[in-house]
């Protein structure tokens, strides 16, 4: 479990608490907002390879559903918890309405260390789980998706699960999966797409040439890979990379290529590349690059390292990698923050991509995908940008009043909330 002071359910309901003072809204929004529709735990039985039964925890948050049905990943990790999965639900749907994108926010998780599985018991565990969750999710429901420890392969054994317990294909109903059963081309790749292109534009907002700038990167899954790879094609000099088992450092530039060939299968870690030398991760917090990007998990940036962090951009490639007072450390340096729930929100916009194609029955071409997600994260990151300097507010301020403003106005349209509860809100964003 998180600690209190870094529990990120309280963090994300501070933050929209802000958010909704300073953009003059009722208290009436902040009680919609403030906690998840629906919060679902599931007991998940499996018979072991040895032939006993270990019964795993399960969980399902369906923030709101305002926008459209709610949409979000399934991680298998050991530190998986209920506060946990709830902010990550909140964190999906400012996502989806930075983002203009139709959809709510969800989340879940299974306490589980997937490397302690064999194939067979990851296999029956996932299909366990979506057994089990079943009732309350579907393509006009909610959409679940890959996330920490979870895959296209993950994804497939759950789609086909749902399928069998309906009795015909919905494609819809799971995004992420493999391309040969609906998946969208460009969306393995598209976090951590749109994680660099945030840094794109952060850089033309700093004048950074990142043609001549270094970074460093924690955290080399999915996301973290695929930030190395796109990094490496802008010019930038990706110095230094920590994992789960260490880290790896490189002053002249670690060969992107040979790493992402060399942990291709899986079974390789990043820090076990030979071609460079060990570093710990608290040095290379420390490290004097341009661009810092946690790519790993909740509460990495705080009170005892960030005053050490020397990078002009952070790029929140993780969902809430920063606390409270590594948040305020940063701003009194003046480091450039991208928050998490613009910067990475480049994986549930290829998602919505993949719904949309399911949906159709017809399938884009790869740079189709990549054309339009470009098009959706520039706007979200100009949405975020004008609002910082007409608040003359921090990036994660900002963030987080764009998205509410578009939640806001959804509330509106419903009935919700009373037009005399936004008459000064209105008047003040005149």
């Amino acid at each position: 479990m998180t600690t209190q002071d870094h529990n990120p359910y309280d963090i994300v309901k501070g933050l929209i608490k802000e958010s909704v003072t300073t953009l003059g809204l009722n208290e009436n929004v902040y009680q919609v907002l403030k906690k998840p529709m629906r919060m679902l735990e599931v007991s998940l039985p499996v018979r072991m390879d040895d032939g006993t039964i270990q019964n795993f925890t399960g969980y399902r948050s369906q923030h709101i559903d305002i926008l459209g049905p709610t949409k979000g990943g399934i991680r298998f990790h050991p530190k998986v918890n209920v506060d946990e999965v709830k902010a990550l639900s909140i964190w999906m749907s400012l996502k989806a309405a930075i983002l203009d994108i139709p959809f709510g926010g969800g989340k879940g998780g299974v306490i589980v260390d997937p490397e302690k599985l064999s194939v067979r018991e990851l296999e029956t565990l996932s299909r366990t789980y979506i057994r089990k969750i079943t009732p309350i999710i579907g393509p006009q429901k909610d959409i679940p998706a890959p996330d920490v420890n979870t895959s296209p392969e993950v994804m497939g054994w759950m789609i086909d699960e749902f399928d069998q317990l309906r009795g015909y294909n919905i494609p819809g109903m799971i995004t992420g999966k493999p391309v040969i059963i609906g998946g969208s081309l460009g969306r393995l790749e598209a976090t951590g797409r749109g994680v660099v292109l945030t840094i794109r534009e952060a850089a033309r907002v700093l004048e950074m040439d990142l043609s001549k700038s270094t970074a460093a990167l924690q955290g080399f899954g999915n996301v973290g890979s695929m930030t190395a790879k796109f990094l490496h094609e802008l010019g930038v000099k990706v110095v230094a990379i920590t994992d789960a088992k260490g880290g790896i450092y490189n002053e002249e530039g670690i060969d992107i290529p040979a790493l992402l060939e060399f942990v291709k299968d899986g079974k390789n870690y990043a820090s076990k590349f030979s071609d460079a030398e060990s570093i710990t991760n608290e040095k290379m917090f420390s490290l004097p690059v341009d661009i810092l990007i946690p790519a790993a998990i909740e509460n990495q940036v705080t009170k005892e390292n960030a005053p050490n962090i020397q990078a002009k951009i952070l790029a929140e490639a993780a969902n809430g990698p920063t606390t409270p007072e590594g948040d305020k450390i940063l701003e009194e340096k003046g480091i450039f923050v991208i928050p998490d729930i613009l910067c990475n929100a480049g994986g549930v916009t290829v998602s919505y991509f993949e719904w949309v194609q399911n949906t159709m029955n017809y399938y884009w071409k790869e740079e189709e995908v990549n054309k339009k997600l470009e098009e959706h994260m520039l706007f979200g990151f100009d949405k975020v940008l004008d609002m910082k300097k007409d608040k003359q507010c921090r990036m994660r301020d900002a963030a987080y009043m764009v998205g509410i403003n578009h939640l806001v106005k959804a509330m509106e349209a419903r009935g919700w909330i009373k037009d005399t509860e936004m008459e000064k809100h209105n008047n003040d964003m005149k």
